[in-house]
């Protein structure tokens, strides 16, 4: 739920780099929230025949931004620009390439959008044991 949350704080920030977990962490909890209102809308006879109703719709409006820029990051991570994002318009295989694209792993290292993000949330080395050797047995 962090990683959902963190994207809503970044609500419209393009810059930068998202891991994976990041943006499939967001689109796993959106997914679910998006059934849970939608079933919420038919359950209480807000929605149309399509199945759309108002709690639906608000909440997909409220983060269109977010979902958009978490996805802009993303491409970010692999080395490409956000505007790799409008390949999702090619008919038939735009879409199998954008989803290629979300699934690679980071870029290593620095690259023109930033720090790896993944390098700066691993665990560091544990501090050296405690030395004994001086004390009495």
């Amino acid at each position: 739920m962090n990683w959902y949350l963190e994207v809503l704080k970044k609500y419209a920030v393009f810059s930068g780099r998202a891991r994976r977990k990041e943006y499939w962490f967001f689109t796993l909890f959106n997914i679910i929230i998006s059934l849970a209102l939608t079933m919420l809308d038919i359950w209480l006879g807000l929605a149309d025949r399509s199945g759309w109703g108002p709690l639906g719709g608000i909440y997909t409006l409220a983060v269109f931004i977010p979902g958009l820029a978490v996805t802009v990051r993303r491409l970010h991570d692999t080395g490409r620009s956000g505007w790799w994002f409008l390949i999702a318009l090619v008919p038939c295989v735009g879409g199998i390439i954008l989803l290629i694209y979300l699934v690679e792993d980071s870029q290593p290292g620095e690259n023109e959008y930033g720090p790896n993000p993944k390098m700066e949330t691993q665990w560091q080395s544990p501090p050296p044991p405690p030395d004994f050797s001086g004390m009495p047995r």
